[in-house]
């Protein structure tokens, strides 16, 4: 089975900012997988790359990463975070992969596993 795994413009912006290996992460923790990006994330990204600085080049990355390695979907939410959840609540996510701790309790409250950084570089799974 295939499970779709939602991730968040932090989550993109990893491998630069913390050394994490996203998708070999994703790899190692489940068995079947499509990530999956929100076009507001990748919207996020871009306007953030555009800023410069070192949150300019991991958002750079980000943006490669979401438009070459994830399936990109439309939502009615415009915001990153909302789009991300909008896709929770219509049972669309299977996962959402996000660092962001409001963002983690909206997609656990919608009854969908978060993945997220534990320990220095690895990701785990939270279910709801």
């Amino acid at each position: 089975m295939v499970s779709t795994v939602v991730v968040d413009t932090n989550a993109l912006m990893m491998p630069v900012e913390l050394d994490v290996r996203l998708f070999d992460e994703l790899e190692r923790l489940l068995d079947g997988h499509e990530p999956t990006a929100p076009q507001a994330v990748v919207e996020e990204l871009r306007k953030l790359a555009e800023k410069g600085g070192e949150e300019g080049i991991a958002a750079s990355v980000g943006h490669d990463l979401a438009t070459d390695r994830c399936l990109l979907v439309d939502t009615e939410a415009s915001y990153a975070d909302d789009a991300v959840v909008e896709l929770a609540r219509e049972g669309v996510a299977d996962y959402v992969v996000t660092n962001d701790q409001p963002l983690q309790e909206r997609a656990l409250d919608a009854g969908v596993a978060v993945i997220g950084l534990r320990g220095k570089n690895k990701l785990a799974v939270t279910q709801p």
